[in-house]
C-alpha cells in the first residue's frame, strides 16, 4: 500500500488505546470465521460498518434539535458515510450471493453492534470515532489482501453490476478489481474523517 492507504494513527492516550484494542479483538472472529473468503467477509463486515455513521448522525441530529445549535456539518458527513458503506454491501451481495447462515450472522452482528455502539456514543463520542478510524484502517488492510488474491489468480476477477460502475465512476470494462480499489479508497476516506472527528473532540 502507498503512504495514504497504510496511514496509521498512533494512539495518544488511554481512550485511543482502548479503541485500538477493541478493533483488534473484533478482527479475531472475522479472521477465524472467514479466513480468506473476502467476498463473504465483506458482506458481513459492511453490514456492521454502515451502523456507526447512522447512529452518530441520528444522535447528533437529536442533540442539535435539543440544544438548538448547528452541527458544524457532522450530521451530513456521518449519514453520507453510512450510505456509502451500505452501497459497499449492495455491491458485494450481487457478486457473492450470501447464504442463509451468513444472513443470520448479519442479523445477530448488526443487532448486537448497533445497541453497543449506540450506548457507547452516548457515553464517549471520541472513543467511538477513534474506534471507527481504526476499523477503517483494518478495512484498508483487508481490501489490499483481497486485491493481492485477485492479482495472483486466487480469486476470480468477476464481472460487477452495471450500477456500481456508475456509482463509483468506473470504466465500462471495469471488473471486481477496480471495484475493490474504489471501495478501499472510500474506506481510507472514512478512516481520515473519523480520526479527524476524534481529534476535534479531544481538543474540546
Amino acid at each position: 500500500m502507498d503512504g495514504f492507504l497504510q496511514k496509521h494513527t498512533e494512539p495518544k492516550d488511554f481512550v485511543d488505546k482502548i479503541a485500538l484494542r477493541l478493533v483488534k479483538l473484533m478482527r479475531i472472529p472475522a479472521d477465524l470465521f472467514f479466513s480468506k473468503r473476502y467476498g463473504h467477509r465483506a458482506i458481513v463486515l459492511e453490514t456492521v460498518a454502515a451502523v456507526p455513521g447512522m447512529v452518530g448522525g441520528m444522535l447528533l441530529h437529536l442533540k442539535s434539535l435539543r440544544l438548538m445549535k448547528p452541527d458544524e456539518g457532522w450530521i451530513k458527513t456521518l449519514l453520507d458515510e453510512a450510505e456509502n458503506e451500505r452501497m459497499h454491501l449492495m455491491a458485494f451481495i450481487e457478486i457473492e450471493k450470501p447464504n442463509l447462515f451468513e444472513r443470520f450472522i448479519v442479523l445477530i452482528a448488526q443487532g448486537v453492534f448497533f445497541n453497543l455502539y449506540f450506548l457507547a456514543y452516548l457515553i464517549n463520542q471520541r472513543l467511538c470515532h477513534r474506534m471507527v478510524g481504526y476499523l477503517e484502517e483494518e478495512a484498508c488492510i483487508s481490501y489490499t489482501s483481497f486485491l493481492e488474491m485477485i492479482d495472483k489468480g486466487e480469486f476470480e476477477n468477476k464481472d460487477i453490476p452495471s450500477w456500481t460502475k456508475e456509482y463509483w465512476k468506473l470504466n465500462n470494462d471495469a471488473k471486481l478489481r477496480e471495484l475493490v480499489v474504489a471501495i478501499r479508497e472510500d474506506e481510507a476516506g472514512h478512516r481520515d474523517v473519523n480520526h479527524d472527528f476524534a481529534n476535534d473532540l479531544e481538543r474540546k
